[in-house]
């Protein structure tokens, strides 16, 4: 099948500019995995997911089809970086405690990844899918970044993205759902940062190749403007959409 590859391009700018994943969560996920011996994080792009799934499992083997996403990955000696397809993992039947896809799951083929998921997991076995969608700095910024993203980019989205703005709620799932508590990505930015995040979208991107413009520069002034000193943090948070399932048989 094919990859759908939409980050190769700015993976260093996705490696630095990407709000990491709160430590609560992972807290939380390793709460429910049967043991801490083998975590999979599929999809795992930069290795966010990874890095922090490291500090809990024995293992962690981090798989992603973008060759330059993994070569800009963070590295740790617990974690084994290889590239592919979150469908076709080459892992054994049985053998993860707890499989993590972090802003990834939407790109997949469900017909054939959730049978390669309930495969590899063992007897209760933990499968964790999350995404974040629209952030929240404060109401004039909130309202610029929504419209740049819902209307100024709405034809440069890859359709697999509309699940992302609904956080997960109509996503495909057959596992035993546990129901969670909320979790928030959480970040102090300044302009800079917040403008470096926007290029990171792969939206932005497929924009520049179409028109050899940066549509940035279209809301840019106005961003500025809602922002004040260009130097001043200011936090911005994004509410986790989460999906967490048990496999309790094979």
């Amino acid at each position: 099948m094919n990859f759908k590859d939409y980050f190769s391009e700015q993976a260093d700018i996705y490696a630095q500019s990407r709000p990491r994943y709160p430590d609560d969560l992972f807290e939380y996920l390793v709460s429910l995995s049967p043991s801490k011996e083998l975590a999979w994080d599929v999809g795992t792009g930069n290795g966010q997911a990874a890095i922090s799934l490291a500090k809990y499992f024995d293992r962690v083997i981090a798989t992603d089809g973008s060759k330059e996403q993994i070569n800009n990955a963070f590295t740790n000696q617990k974690i084994e970086y290889k590239v592919a397809t979150a469908e076709n993992s080459g892992l054994e039947s049985n053998s993860v405690d707890l499989i993590t896809v972090a802003t990834a799951i939407h790109w997949f083929n469900h017909d054939k990844f959730y049978p390669e998921a309930k495969r590899i997991l063992k007897n209760g076995g933990i499968i964790a899918a999350w995404c974040y969608a629209f952030s929240k700095t404060n109401d004039s910024i909130d309202t610029i970044i929504h419209h740049f993203a819902t209307e100024t980019l709405k034809d440069y989205w890859p359709p697999e993205r509309r699940f992302v703005w609904n956080n997960y709620a109509d996503l495909p799932f057959p596992f035993e759902i546990i129901e969670t508590p909320k979790f928030y990505c959480r970040v102090n930015w300044n302009l800079n940062q917040m403008v470096n995040y926007l290029n990171s979208w792969s939206s932005v991107q497929k924009y520049i190749a179409a028109h050899n413009s940066n549509p940035i520069e279209i809301i840019l002034p106005e961003l500025m403007k809602a922002w004040g000193e260009p130097d001043a943090i200011k936090e911005t948070s994004w509410e986790l959409g989460l999906k967490i399932g048990k496999v309790n048989t094979h």
